[in-house]
């Protein structure tokens, strides 16, 4: 587990792609279940670890995942989540080229649950939320396309559901039509970078986190800072 950033109420994790941050019917292991475990060890806590859950990422991405180590951070920190002043930026890695380099995102997104998946519309259609972010093309290598993603509102696959109906889907992305699987199970998705005001001293908190250590990622690596 790589630990990004902790201090006494938050600790900031880069999570590997194959994992899910709070348990499901899958019964695997969660990652909170490995934080907890982690602080207890470290810190030598007695008894139970406090760690509240603030957001998630799908688990076939990668990146960084935020937890709340006091009950006081994880109130501030969930209404700064749905009050949208935490800033999130991700990267993916897409076969197709944009039509442009850079570009606005405005569709309409429609949850069916049965699938677990997100239908996008060119324009507002009953029971649809808006969903808006901004691309731009940061790399390239000799097959693909790096792009970097700020996301203006949190849907369900918003990300995923939207880059595929530009005609980008990203790569091993089966389920949003990329053509095959990676090899691993992931989706070359990446929570890049995450910006915000810390919930209790109030400093403002920048964290990057690096990309999944795979031949495709690091050959994008003249991006990295």
């Amino acid at each position: 587990m790589e630990v990004v950033y902790e201090d006494n109420h938050i600790i900031v994790v880069n999570k590997a792609s194959s994992e899910i941050v709070q348990g499901d019917k899958t019964g695997d292991k969660p990652l909170s279940e490995t934080v907890k475990e982690y602080i207890k060890e470290k810190y030598a806590k007695p008894g139970n670890v406090f760690l509240g859950v603030v957001h998630r990422l799908d688990r076939p991405v990668s990146g960084l995942v935020v937890f709340a180590r006091t009950s006081k951070a994880l109130s501030r920190l969930n209404d700064m989540f749905r009050t949208k002043d935490v800033h999130k930026t991700y990267w993916a890695i897409v076969k197709d080229c944009p039509p442009q380099a850079q570009g606005e995102l405005v569709h309409w997104l429609v949850r069916n649950e049965k699938q677990n998946k997100s239908y996008a519309y060119d324009r507002e259609i009953p029971g649809s939320k808006k969903a808006i972010l901004d691309y731009r093309v940061i790399g390239r290598s000799d097959r693909y396309f790096l792009l970097e993603i700020d996301l203006k509102t949190g849907r369900h696959h918003q990300i995923r559901c939207q880059l595929a109906k530009m005609g980008c889907p990203i790569k091993g992305d089966l389920k949003y039509g990329s053509s095959r699987s990676n090899p691993d199970g992931s989706i070359c998705l990446h929570a890049r970078r995450i910006q915000f005001v810390h919930p209790v001293s109030k400093n403002e908190i920048i964290l990057e986190a690096s990309v999944p250590d795979s031949v495709l990622w690091k050959s994008f690596k003249q991006t990295e800072p």
